[in-house]
């Protein structure tokens, strides 16, 4: 992927009153969106799809735009079997999956689960494990992996990636950020605990991990996720970019300079329809101009 991206956010929410995300995600595809996300908290009361197959559905539905994890939680389901999906959703659907992965904060969803709780070291230790695990199976006919966290031993998949899976992680600590930069694809923070004061440290911290594994730090998409609503007065959220179009697009640009290349938007209006309009037809391009 080249250029600038967007990406829109989609609910998991089957509440049959709300928001269709599968007629969303066609909706973000006919107004030109380069991808969908959706995050990932299969424990609790209100009702919810499972994000791998509600995306796996989007998929089949669309023709063009690309499906996002934003993130799976890595203690939810054994790496090597998310490997295994990954590789048949991107073959499926022509290539069109962003692997999005995360070490897991929701510690009281994974007990509710039996899951146990992870340690903040094992939390980061089995992210890396997840990612050289995927990456191993995608591409060796035989693969071993001796983690502190997660192993496999001897394991083959087939058919191998035919597609190149990127992986995006969504990190903030410094150890997690040093993973993102030595093995990720892409950094995906969000507004709400990334603030932009925040951006250059954490984003060097990946930068210089990436140089010291010998890597190109130009060729890690930094994606931010973050909430917005087009609105006629500038709101004082300090997790939402909330204000007239002008506003608006001064924002992303302002981000960009901080080095994003991706943005996934997670619109805040119950008039969702006006907001895409908007956002697809006056933010988006004015963004893309602004910043060619």
């Amino acid at each position: 992927m080249t250029g600038l991206l967007f990406g829109l956010d989609v609910t998991t929410s089957a509440d049959p009153s709300g928001v269709d995300p599968v007629a969303d995600a066609r909706t973000a595809e006919a107004l030109g969106f380069d991808f969908v996300s959706a995050s990932d908290h299969p424990c609790g009361s209100h009702p919810t799809y499972e994000t791998w197959t509600m995306l796996s559905w989007i998929a089949a539905s669309t023709s063009r735009i690309r499906v996002a994890t934003r993130v799976l939680g890595v203690p939810y389901r054994a790496p090597a079997m998310v490997a295994k999906m990954a590789e048949t959703l991107s073959r499926l659907s022509g290539g069109r999956l962003i692997l999005g992965l995360g070490g897991g904060s929701a510690d009281e969803e994974f007990r509710a689960f039996g899951l146990g709780v992870p340690s903040p070291r094992d939390k980061v230790d089995g992210l890396e494990d997840a990612v050289r695990i995927a990456r191993g199976l995608w591409s060796s006919d035989r693969f071993s992996h001796d983690g502190r966290v997660h192993i496999v031993d001897g394991a083959t998949i087939a058919p191998k990636a035919e597609h190149a899976i990127p992986i995006w992680l969504g990190t903030y600590g410094p150890r997690a950020l040093a993973v993102t930069g030595r093995h990720a694809d892409g950094w995906i923070p969000s507004l709400g605990l990334t603030p932009p004061s925040a951006v250059p440290q954490q984003r060097a911290r990946i930068l210089d991990a990436a140089l010291d594994a010998g890597r190109d730090p130009s060729a890690i998409t930094c994606a931010y996720n973050l909430q917005i609503r087009i609105d006629p007065v500038v709101g004082s959220e300090q997790s939402a970019v909330v204000g007239p179009v002008d506003y608006a697009v001064t924002q992303l640009v302002r981000f960009t300079e901080l080095g994003f290349t991706a943005f996934n938007l997670q619109p805040v209006d119950p008039d969702r329809p006006a907001q895409l309009d908007r956002l697809a037809s006056e933010v988006i391009p004015a963004v893309r101009a602004a910043t060619r």
